[in-house]
């Protein structure tokens, strides 16, 4: 790779790079915004048994079409694509602050998904194409810093408009987002060369990934549940997704214009970094799902005050990121900072296990923010390795099925945590004795459970660091290509 072009100063480089942070506000704030906004809107449009599928239906399409995104990118240019993202994620916001009833909102969801499952990874592939993979850390660190901007503005927010305006804001706030982001790159973005490679989209492929993908996820989300594992929903569910990943195996095989390339796939560097991260991603994301629980059933704190228990989980992601990003300026060798950062998360989540059941609130905090700060430095830095490892061409898939294998592992993972909290009869003593029961026998119970829980989150940090250790470590390119100049 090469170093930043001669028509991209400076300036052009950050207002690209802060044209695509906006972007990526639109996707991230939208993730955190509606979860305060449910119970207004079941009472506002009824059908309160489905409001779980307005987070859902989102999750579900935007992970499915992630690796699509990716290969559009490379073969249409980056521009296009991510308008069509943004125009298709917009449209979404107009159906949902529209809709008159609980099934039209659900769908607007969907089509939202249809457009945020590119917003995430285009964003990482523009700023691979304009900053060199070298100083791309620091950038990355951004990424993260955006990401908790929303994770801490988004639940305010959207409780604000619920309470006080109309639930409908929180999606009609897109349209003016989507229209400053995309303000802030178009001009700028003219700089960038667009890709128009004869190479056909493998549409086959591309409906065996979207259609395996749902049926793995909705298979993981009911499974234990709503449904029992060996219902014949959930293992028809099953079947079908090892079958169509099956069939997607096959098809990057014999087919020359696959969606993922064999050659990307067979990369060792994605394999190993995909693969770890898969677990790393899954176990972290774990900790926001369960801490507030753990909070409230061991201590019992307030949902509010609950939530407010993972500021220190979340400020040290942020720390994390910027550390390690900021630490490719000046440390060539990745892989040890990448083992640093993942044994630190080891220990920190081990260290809430072990102490799950008595745990004083301030050394829970202190761990959490541990836990963070180690995870946090994998973010940019697997990114980047990733996005190191291939030529430029490949630069928008390879990127796209990081952040696809990322995404999977938060579902398996949470999905394998929530199996163990539903087998402990710690739901069912909830349910019977109120969420902030905390009587001895129930602390006991509870304390049992988180303990089993965040040591399976550990043994996930585990297998990322055990993984990790077989990447292959290569030299950081220091120059992005020229436009028009072949990767």
């Amino acid at each position: 790779m090469s170093d930043a072009t001669p028509t991209l100063g400076e300036r052009e480089r950050l207002s690209i790079v802060l044209g695509a942070l906006t972007v990526l506000m639109l996707a991230a704030l939208d993730q955190t915004i509606v979860a305060p906004a449910l119970p207004t809107i079941g009472t506002a449009l009824g059908d309160v048994d489905y409001l779980s599928w307005v987070v859902s239906a989102y999750f579900l399409t935007s992970t499915a079409v992630t690796p699509l995104y990716g290969k559009l990118a490379d073969l249409r240019g980056r521009r296009p694509t991510l308008y069509t993202a943004v125009g298709v994620f917009t449209l979404g916001s107009i159906l949902c602050a529209a809709a008159p009833n609980m099934t039209l909102l659900v769908l607007g969801r969907a089509v939202q998904g249809l457009g945020g499952g590119g917003l995430i990874s285009l964003v990482q592939t523009v700023i691979g194409d304009v900053v060199p993979p070298r100083e791309r850390g620091r950038f990355m660190g951004w990424i993260s810093l955006v990401w908790a901007t929303a994770s801490v503005s988004g639940p305010i927010i959207g409780g604000v408009f619920a309470q006080h305006l109309h639930w409908s804001l929180i999606f009609w706030i897109n349209l003016p987002v989507a229209a400053v982001a995309v303000t802030m790159i178009h001009r700028a973005m003219r700089h960038l060369p667009d890709v128009h490679r004869p190479q056909r989209l493998d549409w086959y492929g591309a409906a065996l990934i979207v259609v395996g993908t749902v049926a793995l996820m909705l298979a993981l989300t009911w499974g234990g549940g709503s449904l029992p594992w060996a219902s014949p929903t959930i293992l028809g569910l099953a079947a079908a997704a090892v079958v169509c990943f099956g069939l997607f195996g096959l098809q990057m095989v014999r087919s020359e214009d696959a969606l993922i390339p064999l050659a990307v796939f067979r990369n060792p560097v994605i394999a190993v970094t995909t693969s770890a991260m898969f677990f790393v991603m899954g176990s972290w994301l774990s900790l926001t799902v369960w801490v507030p629980i753990w909070l409230e059933q061991v201590h019992g704190f307030g949902a509010a005050n609950a939530g407010f228990g993972l500021i220190a989980l979340t400020l040290g992601t942020v720390t994390g990121a910027n550390v390690g990003g900021r630490a490719l300026l000046r440390v060539p060798r990745y892989k040890r900072l990448m083992l640093v950062g993942s044994a630190l998360g080891i220990v920190a989540v081990a260290g809430l296990a072990a102490g799950a059941a008595v745990l004083p609130f301030w050394a829970a905090e202190g761990l959490l923010g541990a836990a963070g700060l180690g995870i946090g430095m994998l973010f940019p830095l697997s990114t980047v390795a990733v996005q190191n490892a291939v030529e430029r061409r490949d630069l928008g898939i390879a990127t796209a099925t990081h952040a696809f294998f990322r995404s999977l592992g938060t579902v398996v993972v949470v999905a394998a945590l929530g199996a163990i909290f539903l087998s402990s009869g710690l739901g069912a003593a909830i349910e019977a004795g109120g969420h902030h029961s905390v009587d001895a026998a129930h602390a006991q119970l509870a304390g049992e459970t988180f303990r089993a829980i965040f040591a399976a989150a550990a043994v996930g940090q585990l297998a990322g660091f055990v993984i990790f250790l077989f990447l292959e470590e290569r030299p950081l390119a220091g120059r992005t290509p020229p436009p028009g100049e072949a990767a």
